[in-house]
C-alpha cells in the first residue's frame, strides 16, 4: 500500500467484513458509515472489489458502500470445481442482499459483468432492486444453437488442458500490466490496484487474485431471448452508462444495438462518459460519481 504514494491519505477508508456465503467464506469490502444510505458495488470478470476505490473516493455524500469479490476473486474463497457457472452469481447476490440489507430494497451499481449480473437479477427479483446503475455490462451476442458441439467440446478440451495464471516478480510488474491493458490509468492508481488485483506468492512472486478457472470458456450458449426477458422484468429506474471508447460494441454488437437494447428497459436513462475506455470508473471516476449521484438524487 505504501508504494501508491500520497494518493493513499486522500483515499477513503476500506474495512473487510467476510460473510459464509453457499458454503464460501465471502468477502465485502465496505465504506463510510453503515447508518448512511446503501449502495451495493459488483466488480466485474478478472477484477475485484478495490477497483471502485477511485469512485467511492469522488463521491460527495456519505453513503455505505458494500462491494463484495465474487466467488474466486481477490479474498473471497475458490470453487472446489473446475469451472464456474454465471447463475451462482445471481444466487450469491440474493444471500449477500439478505445479509446487509434484509427485507429492504437496494441500489445495485454494477461494472461489465457485474452489470450483467445486476441487470438479470433486477429482473429475476425486481422488488429487490430500487435502483440499477449499469456501466458497460450490456450483454453479449446472441448465440445461435449451431454451436452447442462445438462449444462443448471446447469446453471439455480447456477442463482437459486447466488454466494458468501469469505471475509477476514485482508489484511495479502488476501495475505496468494493469496500465499496458489501460493506458488513461496513472502509475499511483496502477500501483493501488496492483496490491488488490494480485497476492504473493510462497516464493516471493504476484500471481492474479482470480482463480485459473474463470478462464474455462462458458459451456453455456449466450441466449439473448432469454437475457432479454429478464431486463424486460426490471421495474426500477436504469442508468446506463456507456464509455465514448466502450469495448461493448465488440463484445454486442454495433451502436445501435446497444440503443435498442437500453430500449428495452420501462425506465432508463443512458449517459456516455467522453475520454474513457472499458474501465471508466478508472479513467473518469469523478463523472461517473457525479452521474451516480445525480441519478440516485432523482425521485423515483
Amino acid at each position: 500500500m505504501a508504494a501508491c504514494g500520497r494518493r493513499c491519505n486522500r483515499m477513503k477508508p476500506s474495512r473487510s467484513r467476510f460473510l459464509e456465503i453457499r458454503g464460501l467464506r465471502y468477502h465485502l469490502r465496505e465504506w463510510g458509515p453503515p447508518e448512511a444510505p446503501l449502495l451495493v458495488m459488483l466488480h466485474g470478470w478478472m477484477d475485484v472489489s478495490a477497483s471502485f476505490q477511485f469512485v467511492v473516493d469522488a463521491l460527495e455524500r456519505d453513503w455505505h458502500v458494500v462491494a463484495p469479490d465474487w466467488r474466486g476473486y481477490g479474498l473471497t474463497d475458490r470453487v472446489r470445481a473446475d469451472c464456474y457457472w454465471f447463475p451462482d452469481y445471481l444466487a450469491d447476490l440474493e444471500f449477500i442482499l439478505d445479509a446487509v440489507s434484509p427485507g429492504e430494497p437496494v441500489t445495485l451499481i454494477g461494472h461489465s459483468m457485474g452489470g450483467n449480473v445486476a441487470m438479470i437479477y433486477a429482473g429475476v427479483r425486481p422488488a429487490r432492486v430500487s435502483r440499477l446503475v449499469n456501466l458497460e455490462g450490456f450483454g453479449l451476442r446472441d448465440n445461435p444453437p449451431e454451436m452447442a458441439p462445438e462449444r462443448y467440446a471446447r469446453w471439455i478440451d480447456e477442463l482437459k488442458h486447466g488454466s494458468r495464471m501469469r505471475d509477476y516478480g514485482s508489484l511495479a510488474e502488476v501495475a505496468d500490466r494493469l496500465r499496458k491493458n489501460n493506458p488513461r490509468l496513472s502509475e499511483e492508481k496502477a500501483l493501488f490496484l496492483a496490491a488488490h488485483w494480485s497476492q504473493p506468492t510462497h516464493e516471493g512472486r504476484y500471481v492474479i487474485a482470480g482463480d485459473p478457472a474463470h478462464k474455462i470458456v462458458n459451456p453455456v450458449l449466450y441466449r439473448l431471448a432469454e437475457i432479454e426477458a429478464c431486463w424486460k422484468r426490471i421495474a426500477c429506474p436504469v442508468l446506463w452508462v456507456q464509455a465514448e471508447q466502450t469495448d461493448a460494441l465488440r463484445w454486442a454488437g454495433d451502436q445501435a444495438e446497444l440503443d435498442r437494447r437500453a430500449r428495452l428497459l420501462r425506465r432508463v436513462v443512458t449517459a456516455r462518459v467522453a475520454d474513457a475506455g472499458h474501465m471508466l470508473h478508472h479513467d473518469r471516476p469523478r463523472e461517473v460519481a457525479r452521474l451516480i449521484e445525480e441519478f440516485l438524487g432523482q425521485p423515483l
